[in-house]
């Protein structure tokens, strides 16, 4: 599609909106298209011309001296989309990874109904998702109040599975492709994990979270996994850690020595993840596992005492349908998964040919909202609540992905990522340290090599960077 933006500098916000009604269009600035779209500050006007095919709307705008002109802008175009294909967005003109953090700051400012209606008002976000936003914010709160100066979390990275699923948007690598990697990978990541136990100590910092994810952590053997959780034992302080969150992610990788050697680390928390509980589903998206096979790994982790399991489900899954949904929800919440999290398929554009029909098409749309209405509402009366959310772009009916927690089992390193709230010191291929200043709230971020075979080849290298982790201490303690 072709996005023309005149005389005003708002052309990062035009392109959320329209990704949000064509998530599989790729947006240029000029040429040919059959989707079309203007926006055009003249004086104190703003106008928006929309042509989809042979669908064609002009709406304008004067702006006022109080108006924020982005919202003014973004809420103009966002009318104009919607009246030509004939679809609103739950969330509006709203596009940010983190509502709730949104909604915490405009708390702060002016209290809780008030931020509430601001959304539904000047955001355009419907009273559900508000208050799906604020009651969020809510639990995340009491999270982040255990958080002090000094703390950190340590997420470690395993990017391997047994097989790549076709909606995989992670770093992660087939075990049958790169099984001669994993070795000295591993060896690898110890290395470094005994790096930032190093700084941490030097710091004088409080470890709070650890996670690990991937990838299928649980794709390495157990020999691996405990020379891991020997490393982390060995090099780092836990006196203080509240939780230990380890993926068993893939049911087809889950067995009851890998589950011992967790167990034995003193992991507290581990997901065992469907995704769905309807085997043709899991056949067209590349999970060799049935739905019978998510049951009896999860029952063997309950047998051997895990106590805190979560499971993932993803909504608008290629052939899944909305009553095959409700048994995957109905399922999850039948085996007393404490935790359930409810992500919506992020949308591929390459995998896609744009038509006219397709784009008008809202069947998917429509049942991807409907699949997430109800897991809401059901897992809302089972007695779960949800304690944090994030939002992808490119998601399938632009909605969001929330995680959901009986009383007492949030999942705090969740909660800290997607807060922001303090330093978490990464390890592993595609691994992303995040630095946080508690006074400034300034932000910075070391990456590390993204690729198993690039972090083994550059290993001296990308160790170095963590040197980093102490030059910012210095500066911002």
């Amino acid at each position: 599609m072709v996005l023309k933006v005149i005389n005003h500098p708002f052309e990062y916000d035009m392109k959320n909106i329209c990704t949000a009604f064509f998530p599989y269009e790729k947006i240029v600035s000029q040429g040919d298209s059959d989707i079309v779209v203007i926006t055009e500050k003249r004086d104190n006007t703003f106008v928006a011309d929309v042509k989809v095919y042979d669908r064609c709307v002009v709406k304008s705008h004067t702006v006022s001296k109080d108006e924020d002109m982005a919202t003014a802008m973004s809420v103009l175009l966002y009318n104009a989309l919607s009246e030509v294909m004939g679809i609103k967005s739950e969330w509006g003109i709203l596009y940010g990874v983190r509502p709730a953090k949104l909604m915490h700051r405009l708390t702060d400012m002016m209290g809780n109904d008030l931020a509430k209606s601001h959304f539904v008002n000047e955001f355009l976000v419907s009273p559900s998702k508000a208050d799906l936003t604020a009651d969020v914010m809510e639990h995340e709160n009491k999270i982040i109040s255990l958080s002090r100066d000094n703390s950190f979390s340590l997420y470690v990275s395993i990017p391997f599975c047994p097989t790549r699923c076709a909606y995989c948007s992670f770093v992660s690598h087939s075990i049958e492709r790169t099984k001669k990697l994993i070795d000295p990978y591993v060896d690898l990541l110890c290395r470094e994990l005994e790096q930032i136990g190093t700084i941490a100590r030097k710091l004088s910092l409080r470890l709070e979270t650890i996670y690990f994810g991937g990838g299928t952590p649980t794709t390495l053997e157990p020999h691996l996994l405990t020379k891991i959780f020997n490393t982390i034992k060995d090099n780092f302080d836990l006196s203080d850690l509240r939780e230990y969150t380890v993926e068993a992610g893939r049911p087809d990788t889950v067995t009851a020595e890998k589950l011992l050697a967790i167990k034995n680390a003193k992991v507290s928390r581990i997901s065992i993840n469907p995704q769905t509980f309807n085997d043709d589903v899991l056949v067209e998206i590349g999970r060799r596992h049935t739905a019978l096979q998510t049951v009896e790994a999860f029952e063997l982790a309950r047998t051997m005492g895990f106590d805190n399991i979560n499971m993932d489900l993803i909504a608008g899954l290629p052939k899944d349908t909305l009553d095959s949904f409700k048994n995957s929800v109905n399922s999850a919440v039948g085996l007393g998964a404490e935790s359930v999290t409810v992500h919506t398929l992020a949308l591929k554009s390459a995998a896609y040919m744009v038509t006219k029909e397709k784009t008008f098409d809202l069947t998917d749309r429509l049942t991807a909202g409907a699949m997430v209405d109800y897991a809401n509402n059901t897992l809302y009366s089972k007695g779960y609540y949800p304690y944090y959310m994030y939002r992808q772009s490119k998601s399938l009916g632009n909605l969001e992905n929330v995680g959901w927690c009986k009383d007492g089992f949030d999942c705090l390193y969740n909660v800290y990522m997607m807060d922001e709230t303090h330093s978490v010191f990464a390890a592993g291929a595609g691994a992303v340290t995040r630095l946080k200043a508690v006074k400034s709230g300034k932000i910075e971020r070391i990456y590390n090599y993204k690729y198993p075979y690039e972090y083994i080849d550059n290993f001296d290298e990308m160790l170095s960077r963590k040197k980093g982790i102490i030059d910012f201490y210095n500066e911002y303690k």
